[in-house]
């Protein structure tokens, strides 16, 4: 039976340790997040509530945007572009998606990369690229904590990530061939995903559908990532991998409480590394 890659946890013990740091600033500046949300998409709305609690909670001064649906273009560039040259804000987020008549590039572009602690921005991708230090998205940086954290040493591992996103799949790649990782991506177009899988010691799952991986595709004793998240037909919160998968890996994220809460817990970490630069700088 697979031991649990308990996100929970680490997230919990990462933004205590964030918040020590800030109430250690005593009376100077404080790190600072703004969050543009735009339209009324409920997801985007629960998720912005929850970043704007997570920053409250570690002492960081928290500002959202919400703007109406019928923003123009240029509405939304002329704010990032205040907000680029606020020396106040350390981090800049726009909750994505944006409503379809906006050049959600455009909006990525525009924010600074020295305050993209989305680690979107081409140049901070470039750098990732690069194995230069720089922000990395949330959800593939808090994989790689949560297997630091178990001391699971991906040198030389043959790992399979399934997914090809700019959000989570490429990326974790990414950081995985940085950690000397032989990294093998699946997505839609590939074929015998099944056996590709059987041969990984890691599988990291990030395709986006529901009980995608079955047990028989885990290889005994491999590591399973699941990033996956969704309600089946009776609420209940699953992933990309079925739970039968625990009985023959080594460790395995359970969802929910795995990968999830660290995505919320690495933005914060961005945040303060943001301002650490800025305030040294």
């Amino acid at each position: 039976m697979a031991e649990i890659l308990d996100g929970k946890w680490l997230s919990s013990t990462i933004r205590e340790e964030i918040k020590e740091k800030v109430k250690k600033l005593k009376g100077k500046r404080l790190p600072k997040l703004v969050v543009v949300l735009v339209g009324d998409d409920p997801a985007s709305h629960t998720y912005v509530n929850a970043k704007e609690k997570a920053c409250k909670e570690a002492g960081f001064v928290s500002q959202v945007h919400r703007l109406n649906a019928d923003i123009t273009n240029d509405e939304l560039l002329s704010l990032i572009k205040q907000l680029n040259e606020d020396v106040s804000v350390d981090g800049i987020l726009v909750q994505m998606p944006i409503p379809k008549h906006l050049d959600s590039k455009a909006v990525i572009l525009t924010i600074d990369p020295g305050k993209d602690v989305d680690g979107f921005h081409p140049i901070n991708v470039g750098k990732l690229h690069s194995n230069e230090k720089t922000f990395v998205p949330c959800t593939p940086l808090g994989v790689m904590k949560l297997l630091e954290a178990y001391n699971i040493d991906v040198t030389g591992m043959n790992t399979v990530v399934l997914g090809r996103s700019h959000l989570v799949g490429r990326p974790v790649a990414q950081l995985l061939v940085n950690a000397n990782a032989t990294v093998t991506i699946c997505h839609s177009r590939s074929k015998h995903i099944d056996e590709i899988c059987r041969r990984a010691d890691l599988v990291v799952a990030a395709v986006g559908v529901p009980h995608f991986v079955k047990k028989d595709w885990i290889k005994k004793g491999a590591v399973v990532v699941d990033v996956g998240i969704h309600r089946d037909t009776e609420g209940k919160i699953i992933g990309d991998v079925v739970s039968e998968a625990m009985e023959v890996a080594s460790y395995m994220t359970p969802v929910p409480k795995g990968v999830g809460p660290m995505t919320i817990a690495m933005l914060l970490s961005n945040t303060w590394d943001a301002f650490e630069q800025h305030t040294k700088g």
